[in-house]
This record gives structure tokens, C-alpha cells and sequence, in this order.
């Protein structure tokens, strides 16, 4: 059945009219009060248009887009082919990359255009599922670089580090100068890193530390991850597709669910999945924190702490509130989301989240012991199923529709937009 012609013309004219004001009126920044009312209006308007039409016809789209779910796309493709079928629906690929070179208070918030369609995606039950298939799906660039990995060992990305030893392969983390803060980039990286230990026949078990840092607060010493890059953010660099939900559903998803591909559903299918140890040196701060929790062990040194101090930067600390609860009850993760409370190794309540504390001189070999542990056959499997029982993708998919919106809400609410002058101003975390 084709979707309505009569509302689709409705969006394409109503979004006609929105473009129209905003060449007239000039960029956020240069628009008088009056004129970003205007604008803001007619947004509103397509916004509304666009949530009243995805509510009624939003699993007939993606069965357009994806060929009748046939094709596995990624997000990015999913939003470019629907801003083709539909204009207006949602933004195209040149108007995100205008947006994304703009400081977040000049952006017009096509991140929550974007989300208003990626949720309903997700909210569906059958167009969410197989979009986080298609999302747990090997990368092209990783399927090509996969011969040199399995030949050499070793694969050096701009900021990881991948090499085999004795059946595991080693991530290293090495944005030296910013403490492994993540941005696109290093989730591109990571996603790449990730993908190719899980299709190396070599590889049996993933291993994710930090390299040693050139950052001069922490020069010669190795930092696990200090979470998003607040530059980046602030820069207005971060994007909601590619980061924000990418980074959800690409790499931290194929680290706990493994990597989907065309036999899954067959009685003898098996889903490309390995058991993976996290080794946190100095802290696991944000996003650091959200990797350490998709992983089936963690050994810190005893000087390490964990946060989540999402609440405190605006924004919500991607699927850390879903998985935070599960590992350390609600109580303490409510501490810890809402209030900014900082978790050491060395304290009584450092036991929820690391199972070894060592020294740092320990690490190397401490490393070494839970790689032989996590190495055996029984693990896969049962690893597999405590996964699959902490964390049912339909839970996942439920969450990351609502996560979607709320997020993209948050990058453009008045109190994280005052926080870029701050940030601007002053120092900050990188």
C-alpha cells in the first residue's frame, strides 16, 4: 500500500515554508526574538505533522526504505532514504552536515528531527528489531580490514589500538591527549576494533584498556576512558546518529549481543559472540563507565574510580541507567546518575562494579589470569544467556526509543546550552 500522497504533500509544503523563513531570517544567532518565535513555530508545526504521521504509517516507511525489510540499513541511510522518499520527514544528509559545523547555539535542532523518526522506528515491533539487527551488523570497513587482522595481529586505528595475543585481542584506547574521551571518531574506531575481534577465528576473548597518556596531568600514566569529549559536545560535534545512538546500538550492542548476520535464525546458527574483560587503569568516567558496564569482567587498579556524571553535563548517560541498576541496585545507581556520586575501587561498594582490584604493577599479569578464565567454551554460552536474561532486546529496543527522543531534547535545552559559554570560557574536560 502506498503512503498517502494527500500528508506526505502536507509535510513536503509545510517544511517549504520553514526553509523559506529561515533563509529570510538568517541564522539562529542572527535572528531577532521575534523572528526565532516565528521559526520555532513552524517547526513545532512539522514537527507535529511528522509525529502525527509516523504514529499512523511509520512501519509502512521502513518497509519502503528497507525493500520490505530485505535490506539492513544503517541509521544514517535509514534517515537519508526517508528524507529522499518523504522530503520534509526528516533532514536531509547536506542539511546535517551544515548543522553539524555550527556551535550548538546557532543549530536549527535537527537532531530532534532525526530522533522523532528513529523512535517510532524503534517502537515498533517489527520495525525496531530489525533495526537494531541491522545496526549489530559487521562494518564494511571492519569486513575489509579483517585479512590484515587474522594475517598480522595487529591493526592501528587513529585512536585504537588492535592486537592478538594467545587467542585475545587487545583494544587499546589511545587518544593520549585527551584521556580517551570519546567522539564520532573513536566510535567509528571502536565499532571497527570491535567487529574485528568478534570475526577473527583467532580471537576468543575481547580485552579493552587504555593506552598510556601525553595529557600533562596524567603524562606516563595509562587512563581507561574519561567519557564524551566536552570540546566536542560544546562544539556542537557530537551527533545524535552517529554518536549518540550509533554508539548504542553499533558497538556497545555487538560487545554484549554480538554481531547478527544471516544464518541467526537458523537451529544452528551462531551469533558472533566472545565474552570481553575490561581493564581500568586511573578512572572509567561517563562513557568509560557505560563500556565497563558492557563488559563480562572488570579488573581496576586499586586507585581507580567510576563515574556517571551525566546529570551534572545535562544529558543522559546513554544505556548506562538501563544497566547501572541491574550491577549495583537502585539505590546506589540513583547516587551515582542523579547525584554525581563517585564510586572508588577501594571502597566497600567498589565490589558491585570491579571483580578484581589490583595494584598497577599487578595489572599486566592480573590481565593474563581473567583472559585464561573468561577462555573456555562453557563461558560463551552462559555469558550468552545471562545476557539474554539481564538484557532482552526487546528491553533494549523499548529503551533506546524513548532514549532517542529525550536525549536529542537534552543537547537543546537551556541549561546544557548555557553550559557551552562556561565550557567556552573556561576549562573543561576533553
Amino acid at each position: 500500500m502506498p503512503l498517502p500522497s494527500a500528508e506526505t504533500a502536507r509535510i513536503a509544503a509545510t517544511n517549504a515554508q520553514l526553509l523559506q523563513l529561515q533563509a529570510v531570517s538568517g541564522t539562529p544567532a542572527q535572528r531577532s526574538p521575534r523572528q526565532r518565535e516565528t521559526v520555532a513555530e513552524a517547526r513545532r508545526e512539522l514537527r507535529n505533522l511528522t509525529d502525527a504521521f509516523l504514529r499512523e504509517h511509520a512501519e509502512r516507511l521502513y518497509d519502503e526504505v528497507t525493500d520490505g525489510r530485505t535490506s539492513y540499513l544503517r541509521l544514517d541511510m535509514v534517515c537519508e532514504r526517508v528524507a529522499t522518499l518523504v522530503p520534509g520527514l526528516t533532514p536531509t544528509r547536506e542539511q546535517v552536515e551544515a548543522e553539524q559545523r555550527r556551535a550548538p547555539d546557532d543549530k536549527e535542532g535537527l537532531d530532534i528531527d532525526q530522533s522523532i523518526l528513529l523512535s517510532h522506528f524503534l517502537r515498533s515491533a517489527t520495525s525496531g528489531p530489525h533495526l537494531l539487527e541491522a545496526m549489530r551488523r559487521p562494518t564494511e570497513r571492519a569486513l575489509h580490514l579483517l585479512p590484515q587482522f587474522e594475517q598480522t595481529g595487529v591493526v592501528t586505528l587513529d585512536s585504537v589500538r588492535v592486537e592478538c595475543h594467545n587467542g585475545a585481542a587487545h583494544l587499546t584506547m589511545q587518544r593520549e591527549d585527551c584521556l580517551n574521551a570519546e567522539d564520532d571518531e573513536q566510535v567509528r574506531d571502536m565499532e571497527t576494533a570491535v567487529d574485528l575481534a568478534l570475526l577473527a577465528s583467532q580471537v576468543r576473548v575481547g580485552v579493552i584498556r587504555g593506552g598510556v597518556m601525553t595529557h600533562s596531568k596524567y603524562a606516563g600514566r595509562r587512563v581507561f576512558s574519561s567519557g564524551i569529549n566536552l570540546k566536542s559536545l560544546h562544539a556542537g560535534r557530537i551527533s545524535l546518529v552517529g554518536f549518540l545512538l550509533g554508539r548504542e546500538m553499533g558497538y556497545i550492542a555487538k560487545m554484549i549481543h554480538g554481531l547478527t548476520g544471516e544464518r541467526d535464525w537458523a537451529w544452528d546458527g551462531v551469533v558472533a559472540q566472545k565474552p570481553w574483560l575490561a581493564a581500568v587503569d586511573s578512572f572509567a568516567i561517563g562513557g568509560g563507565a557505560q563500556l565497563m558496564l558492557a563488559c563480562d569482567r572488570v579488573i581496576a587498579e586499586r586507585d581507580a574510580y567510576f563515574s556517571l556524571p551525566a546529570a551534572q553535563e545535562g544529558i543522559i548517560p546513554g544505556a548506562g541507567n538501563l544497566r547501572l541498576g541491574r550491577v549495583t541496585g537502585g539505590r546506589l545507581s540513583r547516587q551515582v546518575i542523579l547525584a554525581g556520586r563517585r564510586v572508588a575501587a577501594s571502597e566497600p561498594e567498589g565490589g558491585l562494579l570491579f571483580d578484581k582490584i589490583v595494584a598497577p604493577e599487578e595489572m599486566d599479569e592480573a590481565i593474563k589470569a581473567e583472559v585464561a578464565l573468561l577462555d573456555s567454551p562453557a563461558v560463551f554460552a552462559n555469558r550468552r544467556m545471562l545476557n539474554l536474561a539481564d538484557e532482552p532486546q526487546e528491553s533494549l529496543r523499548r529503551y533506546l526509543a524513548e532514549f532517542a527522543i529525550e536525549q536529542a531534547r537534552r543537547l537543546y535545552s537551556e541549561d546544557v546550552l548555557n553550559k557551552v559559554t562556561r565550557f567556552s570560557a573556561g576549562a573543561g574536560r576533553s
